[in-house]
């Protein structure tokens, strides 16, 4: 096995050990699964693009692309519901700590809707 296609290999690990791990599902890991399919290598990939991937990477925990195509304020506020993604991103940052009575609590709310 060449050296080259080890330090390519071996860029793509780095970047998924920086991946921020999920709260949401701390059972199922982007990273881990992606671990899974580089940690062996692989020769049929070239170096070319195992650094493509490990550039992609890269660019995703830098936020490059959040900081490249900025989100207008119109764009984060449909007139049909102007608090959707506040609300989301609310229920997201609230969802891991919630306890087994607050997430039985919110299925029967989701079922029973009075308006």
């Amino acid at each position: 096995m060449s050296r080259q296609v080890m330090s390519g290999q071996r860029h793509i690990l780095r970047a998924l050990s920086l991946w921020p791990k999920g709260t949401i599902r701390p059972e199922v890991q982007f990273q881990t699964v992606l671990q899974k399919r580089f940690e062996k290598a692989r020769p049929d990939i070239s170096e070319e693009a195992q650094l493509k991937e490990a550039n992609a990477l890269y660019s995703l925990l830098d936020n490059r692309y959040k900081r490249q195509y900025p989100i207008t304020g119109s764009l984060l506020q449909p007139k049909s519901n102007p608090t959707y993604y506040t609300d989301l991103v609310k229920e997201l940052e609230e969802a891991p700590n919630r306890s087994y009575m607050d997430r039985l609590l919110l299925r029967i709310k989701g079922l029973v809707r009075l308006q």
